[in-house]
């Protein structure tokens, strides 16, 4: 992670603290169906929210809905200087541009003028779609063309005398994204941006985004995080959450571990797991629940939770702060763990 800090709004990105970071689909410049993604957006735990401006109106918007939301806002502004300008005098809290496609030097100078004035971040960087021509030529579709092209984005800022950056490198391949910023953190002191862009649907783009993600997190690479999915942006988030929490980075919340059941379970631990783990969903408080199909690794296993449930013959076994508390029928065994778990969720 980045000891350099860059501030968007109330959050600050590197440091050794992972932001969590999604992208609206309703159209900005309808203020109503925006704020109501957004606010669900909050309620699943996004820190920053971004928003595309590709039009004046949704530029002109963003002051409508800085209004009604509760998490700082970055636009998402191409090929437009004067859009750029408006966004940020609209209020947003942090600016995503490449300096390539906003115009020329007049056209950046107004840009980057904008942002120090105001204060405020930009995020540049490079994705596959977006590589420069000659960094392309040279190198052909590899991590070294990312991040050269990405670090002239970042040296044309700071010839502007932007100092407030954050980068980015993504491609839809893991393998490359991941080289890309490995070899971009090396030569790099900005706080990065991470994700693996146009990852896909939901199963497929959780699966690469965690593995991707994950192993540049559990490499001390990274400081904010996007989960691109072609899905309710609501699933990024969460998916971001669940990410955080595999890597270790996140510790406020409800962990429920469970085996994957065999011949011997007799009870339905499947459908109780699921249960527990919806009714924990959300819930911000530092648990670590068992629910283990049989006796020969769920004593075990629950000794060290808070709470834990293994399956017997004929009973199933209630494990509380690694001591046997409770043998209750297979038929009582879901009412009877559930009460001890809503006693500690208080």
């Amino acid at each position: 992670m980045s000891e350099r800090t860059v501030r968007v709004g109330n959050v600050v990105l590197g440091g050794g603290r992972i932001a969590v970071q999604s992208m609206t689909t309703e159209r900005t410049g309808d203020v109503e169906k925006c704020v109501a993604q957004i606010l669900r957006l909050e309620q699943a735990g996004c820190e920053i929210v971004r928003v595309a401006v590709p039009e004046e109106a949704d530029a002109r918007a963003i002051a409508k809905i800085k209004e009604k939301i509760h998490i700082p806002l970055v636009a998402d502004v191409h090929f437009s200087a004067r859009l750029a300008v408006l966004a940020v005098e609209s209020g947003a809290d942090k600016l995503r541009v490449n300096p390539g496609n906003i115009g020329g030097a007049r056209e950046l100078a107004l840009v980057a003028d904008c942002v120090k004035a105001h204060g405020i971040p930009v995020r540049v960087g490079a994705n596959t779609g977006s590589i420069e021509p000659r960094f392309l030529e040279r190198y052909g579709r590899s991590a070294e063309a990312l991040v050269f092209s990405a670090l002239a984005n970042v040296e044309t800022l700071e010839k502007q005398g932007v100092k407030d950056i954050v980068v980015s490198v993504k491609a839809s391949d893991v393998p490359l994204t991941v080289a890309a910023y490995t070899l971009l953190s090396e030569r790099c002191g900005y706080p990065l941006h991470l994700g693996v862009t146009e990852a896909g649907t939901e199963r497929a783009g959780v699966l690469k985004s965690a593995v991707g993600i994950g192993s540049l997190l559990l490499r001390g690479i990274g400081d904010t995080i996007r989960v691109s999915l072609t899905a309710d942006p609501v699933k990024e988030v969460e998916a971001a959450h669940e990410i955080l929490r595999a890597c270790g980075l996140e510790t406020d919340y409800v962990e429920v571990v469970s085996c994957p059941t065999c011949g011997r379970c007799r009870y339905d631990c499947m459908g109780l797991a699921d249960r527990v783990s919806e009714r924990v969903k959300g819930v911000r408080k530092k648990l670590k629940i068992a629910v283990m199909g049989c006796v020969v690794n769920g004593p075990g296993e629950a000794k060290g939770c808070d709470l834990g449930i293994a399956g017997g013959t004929d009973y199933c076994v209630i494990i509380q702060k690694g001591k046997e508390n409770e043998r209750v029928s297979a038929d009582c065994a879901e009412a009877a763990f559930f009460g001890r778990l809503e006693e500690l969720l208080g």
